[in-house]
């Protein structure tokens, strides 16, 4: 047995009285004497018990643990042995504890709490394989109306198993039983779909998800599944939107559907979806709020401004009126708005309202911001250097902003310097190493770019950003294109649909000279993500191929969102002197 942690003698007299002594002590004064009960302990067990306690008490819980393992498997009884297997859980002794778990249940073979404990300790252990058989007890043991219950538990039980797969593996064959038996049919198809999400297989994910959509046409938890396959499987989007279709009065289901697309980078659709929201439901002021973050991303800064205005009067009205945090991000993000369109005076009003700690650094990066915008650009650095906090992440984080404020001010120069000097402190920082490749590129550092991004795959082979940064720099160059197209199709594999890596193997195709390819891959990342860049590529394509007028349509509405983004100011200057 491994060594017990031993813990500090306290004063444990009173205590093991309290514990051993009759009940009767602790009634009212007053009261009529309780019924004499006699115990069934006799002696050697009271001997035993008090032992194990006193040796507990005295540090030595390893033969504590033991006597009182003995005397719970002689008595069988249940607290004790609950007793035992905290004593070892205490001493951080897992394999004691499983032990002591099985024992109760070898003891009490009915006992549900054993078998809930039994399958607690083989997740923390890491033990999988081990579980099938005691959740099939525990299925058996449950009534039906708590299975469900005790099916939905086991994701959360195992969300930190470093081995998904094996989870997987283990509980598909009782999950797949489940499935058949009343009550339980619709909670067994969900969690097998979360376990296969988990374990890296949304095929049988979405398997599940469809299978519950068909069996259980109301049912929102099959949706709610379908969301989360949709990142790795596209065929899923179609569950939910079909519901929505048949049932557009399904604003949660709208607002998570919102949020998904959001993640996934489709911005454009995320906020469709959010105005739907508002114009159905008004009173629903958390739509109100996405969809204001969602038109700042986007580049609408009026659009922000009224949305996130309506959220501030609507949480007014809302049970979550308190709800400090959703607040003074508005005002952050109106301050951005603000400044975005010109009015920096509004800009600072709305920053002097914030006042929670945690959004210091938000706030002195928009109050950098804004000095740099009145040319106080030295002033501005000073700001985010001089902020307090030595740790590690707090450096990091004012390096970050810095290297961020230069990039906005379009300084390339100087935030590869930042970034370089970042790099030499946080040695193998894949963040800090992807930005100072983009700004090795804008400097025309290109070997250096590659190298560094290179660096990154070797560090994180699952970062998507720096093989799509790669391919569509080679693409731009017109160099080694079938390696582009191999590196940006990788990166799709990682982030399937991702409207800027979308636009990166348009890019490809038309320099491959496949033109209408390309035009439905920069149309499909246009429509989900209608940013000022990825217009001057749509545009660009649609003027070689004849459709000019729609290219000047494009380039127009890419021009009001990003008037000064500098790959469509060059595309449109370089197409024969077009305007958008």
């Amino acid at each position: 047995m491994p060594k017990f942690h031993p813990r500090p003698a306290k004063h444990w007299l009173p205590a093991i009285a309290l514990a051993l002594l009759s009940p009767a002590l602790h009634a009212d004064a007053q009261a009529a004497p309780a019924p004499v009960s006699n115990s069934q302990m006799d002696a050697p067990l009271f001997h035993q018990l008090l032992v194990g306690e006193l040796e507990l008490r005295t540090g030595q819980p390893a033969v504590a643990y033991q006597l009182l393992l003995d005397a719970a498997r002689r008595t069988g009884d249940e607290a004790l042995f609950k007793r035992v297997v905290n004593i070892a859980l205490q001493a951080r002794a897992g394999d004691q504890a499983l032990i002591a778990a099985r024992a109760w249940r070898e003891s009490l073979p009915q006992s549900v709490e054993a078998l809930q404990m039994i399958l607690q300790l083989v997740a923390v252990l890491n033990r999988p394989a081990e579980a099938a058989e005691p959740l099939s007890a525990l299925l058996r043991l449950s009534p039906p109306m708590q299975r469900p219950g005790v099916l939905a538990s086991m994701p959360r039980l195992f969300q930190r198993s470093p081995e998904p797969k094996k989870v997987l593996q283990a509980l598909q064959p009782v999950l797949q039983s489940a499935r058949n038996q009343a009550g339980s049919a619709l909670m067994a198809s969900m969690v097998l779909g979360r376990l296969a999400l988990n374990a890296g297989e949304p095929k049988l994910a979405l398997e599940m998800a469809q299978a519950g959509v068909k069996d259980f046409a109301e049912a929102d938890e099959p949706l709610l599944l379908a969301l989360d396959v949709m990142p790795a499987l596209a065929e899923a989007e179609g569950l939910v939107t079909t519901r929505l279709q048949a049932q557009p009065q399904q604003h949660v289901l709208r607002m998570a559907y919102g949020r998904t697309l959001a993640r996934m980078q489709r911005s454009g659709d995320a906020a469709e979806e959010f105005r739907r929201v508002t114009e159905a439901a008004p009173e629903m002021h958390q739509a109100w709020y996405s969809l204001g973050a969602l038109e700042l991303e986007l580049r609408h800064p009026k659009e922000a401004e009224r949305a996130l205005s309506t959220f501030l009067e609507r949480l007014d009205a809302s049970p979550d009126a308190e709800n400090k945090d959703m607040r003074q991000q508005a005002w952050l993000m109106l301050a951005q708005a603000t400044e975005m369109r010109g009015d920096l005076k509004a800009a600072q009003a709305w920053l002097a309202k914030v006042d929670l700690p945690q959004r210091q650094l938000e706030v002195n990066f928009r109050r950098a911001s804004l000095l740099a915008r009145q040319g106080q650009v030295a002033e501005a650095r000073k700001l985010l250097q001089d902020m307090p906090g030595e740790r590690d992440e707090d450096r990091r984080a004012k390096l970050l902003a810095e290297s961020q404020l230069m990039r906005d001010l379009q300084d390339w120069q100087q935030a590869y310097a930042v970034l370089a000097t970042a790099n030499q402190q946080f040695t193998n920082d894949v963040d800090m190493l992807y930005e100072q490749a983009m700004m090795a590129e804008k400097i025309g550092r290109l070997d250096e770019m590659e190298q560094l991004l290179r660096r990154v795959m070797e560090i994180k082979p699952e970062h998507y950003h720096a093989y799509n940064a790669l391919g569509y720099s080679l693409a731009e160059r017109s160099l080694r294109l079938s390696e582009a197209r191999t590196l940006i199709a990788k990166a799709l594999e990682f982030a399937p649909g991702e409207p800027f890596i979308v636009d990166s193997l348009g890019w490809v195709e038309f320099r491959l000279g496949n033109h209408a390819e390309a035009l439905r891959l920069l149309r499909q990342a246009y429509k989900a993500r209608p940013d000022a860049e990825i217009a001057a590529h749509l545009g660009e394509v649609l003027w070689v191929t004849g459709e000019r007028d729609e290219a000047q349509r494009v380039w127009r509405e890419g021009s009001q969102r990003d008037p000064k983004n500098e790959a469509l100011r060059e595309t449109v200057k370089r197409l024969q002197g077009a305007r958008p």
